[in-house]
């Protein structure tokens, strides 16, 4: 085994931080960085959106229980179902609903399928609901829409 040149002829040049390369001296604070979850606008945006249909539900559901004359049909020309029940369904789902926006607003995963799986009902729900009042049935079906959409383009692990 031969020992490192030494002696009086031989100078030992020691790396300081002066002589290496830029590149170099930070390569050590280069450790890669834990992957965070971003937050996303659209997660926000759906939460209030989701929270907005729901109320908007309610306010249908309670109309139809206590005012069922205020909508344009008899309750025979409704598609399924009469004004009382339909008042239970829209009362329930929008309840839910509300609580699903809060979850969604507060980045949890269950409230995001969860919305999705709602917003789609709601949608089905106004389509059946459409005769009795069109112009409310299509604003609604529109805006579930758009809960859906913005429920499904952030990452999963993207947080409001």
């Amino acid at each position: 085994m031969s020992s490192p040149p030494t002696g009086p002829g031989y100078e030992e040049k020691a790396e300081t931080a002066e002589t290496k390369a830029p590149e170099e001296q930070k390569q050590w604070a280069m450790a890669p960085a834990q992957p965070t979850a971003g937050t996303s606008g659209w997660l926000a945006f759906a939460g209030s959106l989701i929270l907005l249909v729901g109320v908007f539900d309610i306010i249908s559901g309670l109309t139809s229980l206590f005012r069922p004359d205020y909508f344009l049909v008899a309750a025979g020309e409704l598609l399924i179902f009469n004004f009382t029940t339909w008042g239970w369904i829209w009362l329930a789902l929008g309840v839910v609903q509300a609580a699903v926006g809060v979850g969604c607003m507060l980045g949890q995963v269950w409230a995001r399928v969860a919305g999705i799986v709602l917003a789609a009902l709601c949608a089905i729900g106004h389509i059946a609901f459409l005769a009795a009042f069109p112009v409310w049935s299509l604003l609604v079906i529109a805006l579930s829409v758009l809960v859906i959409y913005a429920l499904i383009v952030p990452a999963k692990t993207a947080s409001a």
